[in-house]
């Protein structure tokens, strides 16, 4: 009983913080670091220790799936070369300079140094889309960075394997077998993933309940997870693909309703879990230094020293990265904006804590890892030293950089393809109305409204300010009519993204919108 009574004293507390970070307008995950740390410090605080399997098979699957499901197809596309040369270069550089720094610096073996670098030498998908949520980034710039994030895992894992297995058997890494390895993980979760995606897919298109379908779309992603791991793949991309996948086509999937409803119950897991999560890094930290030995007092230093080892290796490999790519672009006055913005949007989270915590306690010959501990705190500081400092400060690196987009920008983005959804109706509408097959009253109401849209977008746009039109709901004839109209702009909402006339974001945006428009007159 006192386990539960503390797991629901943290929810209401991740909850009470979360929404405090929300009202104040800074990242919730550094600010629930925080508040855990605090926490934890107060006397009389009961130790928490935070369980592998938990992390594993409760917490990840569904945060892995919602951000790779927020990935959208026309921006991965577009920067899968970048992100696979930072998925899995930068992973290995960012693994050898840590484990050269730990082994330099810290009283860790090489082999246990090994393992820490390959442990932080991943980005948290989790911390980043977190992060970077409230962050009005360009469109390929926020791929890149959660796109290197959710595939830069497999990588990292694959590394963490090989180097846990040198140091609880004191053998020489085998780095064929270890090639081997990382083709199975990635390869095998990518298979299975794409296969859970499939079969759900195909569940779902034949699927009109509510709730079953909430119901699938929750289990989704804990199915990929255990699938993959129970073939020795990588849940972890198993997950991610299949978000990626079915986050591809979840318009097309459903109806308004379905989605909604789905928006709604996915929103409150997602913010659930993340509040919780963020919260138990800064709750177990004190009780891993409580572990150490007298001789490793000096974690402080050794943790600022991994933590400014990883963002100088991930500068210098960006730096020349985003020569190349802007030189191949065509672009003469290089930019070094955006590789500062990227160096200091890769945080670590979540990931890097589950891998080391599965790090076993004895080594084959039955003694005790007794470096295991700091292994533990040079991994969790880390993660809190990121959260804390790059999260706080990340907002005003971004605008201190300028490539942020202005809310002008978005703004007018979005009135200018309500304009086009507008014009997409009328143009249906008169078709209809050439065939006097519908009342003319109820064209006359459609056309007001519509009109009524387009007037108010003009207006919008010569002012940059305004209210979007609502359109409410009369007779079947009207409803039924107006719900035909909207699958005309859904399919205009649809054409404008594929022609990169707008945003994800747009188009996300729009599109719930005309699901909410659905809804009420399917409600009425």
């Amino acid at each position: 009983m006192r386990s539960v009574g503390t797991v629901l004293a943290l929810v209401v507390l991740a909850t009470v913080v979360a929404t405090f970070a929300r009202r104040w307008r800074i990242p919730a995950p550094s600010l629930l670091v925080v508040a855990g740390l605090a926490v934890a410090l107060l006397p009389g605080t009961p130790q928490i220790e935070i369980s592998p399997e938990i992390i594993g098979l409760v917490v990840l699957p569904p945060l892995l799936y919602a951000s790779a499901e927020d990935m959208p197809w026309r921006e991965l596309r577009a920067v899968w070369k970048p992100v696979g040369i930072l998925a899995i270069g930068l992973v290995l550089a960012s693994a050898a300079a840590v484990a050269a720094v730990a082994a330099l610096l810290t009283p860790l073996s090489w082999q246990m140094a090994f393992v820490l670098g390959a442990v932080l030498a991943s980005t948290d998908p989790v911390a980043v889309t977190a992060l970077g949520r409230r962050l009005a980034l360009p469109p390929k710039v926020q791929v890149l960075v959660q796109a290197e994030s959710l595939f830069n895992d497999a990588t990292s894992l694959v590394l963490v394997r090989v180097a846990a297995g040198i140091a609880i058997a004191s053998a020489a890494a085998n780095w064929g077998a270890a090639g081997g390895q990382f083709l199975l993980l990635a390869g095998g979760g990518t298979v299975i993933g794409a296969a859970v995606a499939g079969v759900v897919a195909l569940i779902r298109r034949r699927t009109e309940e509510p709730v079953l379908e909430t119901v699938i779309a929750l289990v989704t992603p804990y199915a990929a997870y255990l699938l993959a791991e129970a073939a020795h793949t990588s849940g972890v991309t198993s997950c991610v693909v299949a978000g990626v996948v079915l986050g591809g086509q979840g318009d097309r999937l459903t109806n308004a309703r379905i989605r909604l409803q789905l928006h709604a119950v996915y929103g409150t897991v997602v913010f659930l879990l993340e509040s919780v999560v963020f919260s138990l890094i800064g709750l177990a930290l004190p009780a891993q230094v409580r572990a150490l030995a007298d001789g490793d007092r000096a974690w402080p230093l050794y943790a600022l020293a991994v933590a400014a080892t990883l963002i100088a290796v991930r500068l210098l490999w960006l730096a020349p990265l985003s020569v190349v790519v802007q030189r191949k672009g065509g672009i003469s006055r290089l930019n070094w904006r955006v590789p500062v913005v990227l160096t200091w949007a890769g945080t670590r989270g979540v990931m890097p804590l589950a891998a080391a915590l599965t790090i076993p306690e004895v080594a084959k010959n039955g003694t005790t890892l007794a470096d295991r501990p700091l292994v533990l705190v040079l991994t969790t500081s880390v993660v809190v030293v990121t959260l804390v400092v790059q999260g706080f400060t990340l907002a005003p690196v971004v605008r201190a950089s300028g490539i942020a987009l202005e809310p002008a920008h978005t703004e007018r983005e979005e009135i200018e393809a309500r304009s086009r959804l507008a014009h997409a109706g009328l143009a249906r509408l008169e078709e209809l109305a050439e065939l006097e097959a519908v009342p003319d009253v109820v064209v006359d109401r459609l056309r007001r409204g519509l009109t009524a849209r387009l007037d108010d977008a003009r207006d919008r746009l010569a002012e940059s300010n305004g209210t979007a039109a609502a359109t409410e709901s009369a007779d079947l004839v009207y409803r039924q009519l107006r719900r035909d109209l909207i699958t005309v702009e859904t399919t205009e909402l649809q054409r404008l993204y594929d022609d990169h006339r707008i945003s994800d974001t747009t188009r996300r945006r729009l599109q719930r919108s005309l699901d909410l428009e659905e809804a009420r007159l399917t409600d009425a």
